[in-house]
């Protein structure tokens, strides 16, 4: 096997092992697909879970290679791909679950539906911070929210990952949004443009009636589960929708109910463990590339540099929740 047949990658051969650099044939693009070479993978607290083991939505095969998340440059094209040539910089959440080999490796073969263009105002370390935590909030705000220019919406952490971006979502599309906080990123939220909410200091009914005259906000999105998801319930308007990314344990929905609001759930994961509505993927980067390159979309990035030889402190950062943004792991 020559060099150029050859790629890097980092293999995790058992849950929570450490990661093994290792020398691997080069993918070869089949029908569909595009071979990109991959520049940077975003990290996520995900990620860490499917190393350790501890996601059961979310599992992958090992030994396998992690990282859902690249950005990088198309090198070869497989049959019957349209929109993508050799030489162009793209982004996509391609792999690292269900089998589906990651990012955390020079190259990767994916299915050309889950990529889009790399927004040209943004590095690559940045693009590759975005498609998870941007799909989530899109799919959160948009297909299922629905929401519009002029309504109220509250993100939870909105700090946060997911919560950072959603933000920026929901303003770019007109709204009126407040974000919630424990103390830590109200100077962040509100450089944002959105109104920072101190919840370690305000109660909820104090947050209703201060912000919204005690009615509610029109749509709540959830990026934390648990009693936030309940509280979400309680903070949200007649006939309006709560969004979560976390739906996990039991929750009461009579809150809801007294209200004739709505709820809905997101799994980002599902078109890239079944293979359906993998084409939203693809369409929702787009618009994300629009978003950024119009100055309203830019993803907050831990400053810490990372390699394949140290991406394992990555996960570590990543797993303890020391890190100040979205890690990123540069490739090449």
């Amino acid at each position: 096997m020559t060099d150029q047949d050859k790629m890097k990658a980092l293999m995790l051969d058992a849950p929570n092992a450490p990661f093994r650099l290792t020398d691997l044939p080069k993918p070869v693009p089949g029908p569909g697909q595009v071979l990109v070479r991959i520049e940077a993978s975003g990290v996520n607290p995900l990620d860490t879970k499917i190393r350790a083991g501890a996601a059961g939505h979310a599992r992958h095969p090992l030994p396998g290679i992690l990282g859902i998340d690249l950005a990088g440059t198309v090198e070869a094209l497989g049959p019957d791909v349209e929109g993508f040539q050799p030489g162009d910089a793209v982004y996509g959440m391609t792999g690292g679950v269900g089998g589906v080999p990651g990012s955390l490796a020079t190259h990767a073969a994916v299915d050309a539906r889950l990529l889009a263009p790399k927004p040209a105002g943004l590095s690559m370390r940045a693009a590759a911070a975005l498609p998870l935590i941007v799909i989530t909030a899109w799919e959160g705000l948009v297909d299922r929210a629905h929401l519009a220019a002029g309504q109220t919406v509250l993100v939870q952490a909105g700090g946060g990952g997911v919560g950072h971006v959603a933000v920026q979502i929901a303003l770019a599309l007109g709204a009126r949004v407040y974000a919630t906080h424990r103390g830590s990123h109200g100077a962040y939220i509100e450089s944002l443009g959105a109104l920072p909410i101190d919840t370690s200091k305000t109660e909820i009914g104090e947050i209703l009636q201060e912000h919204t005259g005690g009615r509610g906000f029109d749509v709540v999105f959830d990026t934390v589960g648990g009693a936030v998801l309940d509280a979400s319930f309680q903070s949200v308007k007649r006939f309006g929708h709560v969004v979560s990314a976390l739906g996990w344990g039991q929750h009461a929905l009579a809150p809801l109910s007294f209200k004739s609001a709505t709820y809905s759930g997101v799994f980002t994961l599902l078109p890239l463990l079944t293979g359906e509505g993998r084409e939203r993927h693809g369409a929702i980067l787009r618009e994300a590339s629009r978003l950024a390159d119009a100055g309203r979309l830019s993803p907050r990035l831990d400053p810490r540099l990372f390699d394949l030889e140290t991406a394992a402190d990555a996960h570590d950062a990543v797993a303890a929740g020391t890190t100040a943004g979205k890690v990123v792991v540069s490739i090449s």
